[in-house]
C-alpha cells in the first residue's frame, strides 16, 4: 500500500534505549488513500514511531464496497522496507514489477520485500466481495538487507494460536510457543488474535522486546489499559507476559520486536538513512530508473511523488520527547 499523503512529513527515527514496561494508549488518525479508501493510521504516531522494526500500520474497513471501486492504489515505488498485507475480509489484487500477480485473501499472508527498489499496485477487481477489511504493515529493513534484491512471497498455511479465551494466527515470528514460517530480517513477531467475550488470558512474550496491540474491532483491556477500535496500546519492553481481557470480545493485531537499533528516514513510500538518500530515491522514481521496473508497461498509470519539503529534516527519536519540536 502507498502513503498517498500529498504533503508527507519527513521522519528521521533515531534508535534509543528501551524504557522498560509501559502502558501508552494511542489513537489512530484518519488518512485518505486517494479518493476511494479511508484508513486509520496507527504507526508512525507522534509518540511512538516504531515497534521493533514495524514502522507503519494502516487499518481500513470494514467497508461496504459493493457499489464503489474499493481499493484503487495505482503503481507506486518502495525502497528499504517490506510490506505485510493481511485481510480480515474481502479480496485485493497485488501486482508488482517482478511479474508477481496474487490475490490477497483472508488467512493468507503476503510479504513484498522492496529492498533496493520495487513498484507495485493494489486494486479491487470488479467482481470483488462486498466487504473490505484489513491492515497494511511496513517493516524497516536493516542496513545489511536494505539493498537486497526485491522479492514477493505468499504464505497460505499459517499456524493457529489457540488458548482458552483466545484464538488466531501467528503471522510472523513466534508468539507464546507458536512459530510462523514467515520471518523478517530483524527479530519480530506479528499475530491476528480474537479474544472471546468474558475471557482473561495471558500470553508469553520476550522481555527484551517491545510490544504494541492494535484493536481492529471491539473493546480490549491490555494489562490495566482499556482500548477501543482503532486504538493501540504500546507496552515497551521488560515483560514476560501480556494480559488481555474483553467483556464482549475483541480482535487485535499484536506487533512486537527487538527495538530497532538503526536510524532511519521515512518519507512517502521510501525508507532510507538520510535526507539526501530520500531525494535520490525520489529522483530515481521521476526518471523511472531501472530499479523501478513497471508493473505492466512503461506507460502505465502511476502515482507521482509529491514535492519534497523545502527544509531538511531534523533528527527525531523513535519516540517523542518534549524537546522534539520538528514537524509530525
Amino acid at each position: 500500500m502507498s502513503d498517498l499523503d500529498t504533503r508527507p512529513t519527513e521522519q528521521e527515527c533515531h534508535s534509543c534505549g528501551a524504557a522498560g514496561p509501559e502502558e501508552l494508549l494511542l489513537s489512530a488518525r484518519k488518512v485518505w488513500l486517494g479518493k476511494t479508501t479511508e484508513v486509520r493510521r496507527a504507526l508512525p504516531d507522534r509518540e511512538i514511531r516504531m515497534i521493533g522494526a514495524w514502522c507503519f500500520l494502516d487499518h481500513y474497513g470494514p467497508e461496504d464496497v459493493s457499489s464503489s471501486p474499493g481499493m484503487q492504489v495505482w503503481p507506486h515505488p518502495h525502497t528499504g522496507l517490506q510490506t505485510v498485507s493481511w485481510l480480515f475480509e474481502g479480496e485485493i489484487e497485488h501486482r508488482d514489477g517482478l511479474g508477481s500477480q496474487a490475490m490477497v485473501r483472508p488467512g493468507e499472508l503476503n510479504i513484498m520485500t522492496a529492498g533496493r527498489g520495487i513498484v507495485h499496485s493494489e486494486m479491487s477487481l470488479p467482481d470483488k466481495p462486498p466487504t473490505m477489511h484489513g491492515v497494511q504493515l511496513w517493516v524497516a529493513l536493516p542496513a545489511a538487507d536494505r539493498q537486497m534484491a526485491p522479492q514477493f512471497t505468499s504464505y497460505h498455511d499459517l499456524p493457529d494460536l489457540t488458548r482458552p479465551g483466545v484464538a488466531g494466527k501467528v503471522l510472523l515470528g513466534e508468539l507464546d510457543g507458536v512459530r510462523s514460517p514467515a520471518a523478517g530480517q530483524t527479530p519480530l513477531t506479528g499475530a491476528d488474535l480474537s479474544v472471546a467475550a468474558g475471557a482473561e488470558v495471558a500470553l508469553q512474550v520476550d522481555r527484551e522486546w517491545e510490544y504494541g496491540l492494535f484493536v481492529a474491532g471491539g473493546v480490549l483491556q491490555v494489562e490495566s489499559t482499556t482500548a477501543g477500535t482503532d486504538q493501540l496500546v504500546y507496552l515497551g519492553t521488560g515483560r514476560q507476559t501480556v494480559r488481555l481481557a474483553s467483556v464482549d470480545g475483541a480482535r487485535v493485531v499484536l506487533l512486537g520486536g527487538l527495538p530497532f537499533a538503526e536510524d532511519i528516514v521515512m518519507w512517502w513510500n521510501f525508507i532510507g538513512r538520510s535526507h539526501d538518500e530520500i531525494v535520490e530515491y525520489r529522483e530515481a522514481w521521476l526518471r523511472r530508473d531501472a530499479r523501478f521496473a513497471p508493473v505492466v508497461s512503461p506507460d502505465e498509470k502511476v502515482m507521482e511523488a509529491p514535492p519534497l519539503p523545502t527544509v531538511t529534516l531534523k533528527p527525531r527519536q523513535r519516540r517523542h520527547h518534549p524537546d522534539d519540536r520538528g514537524p509530525h
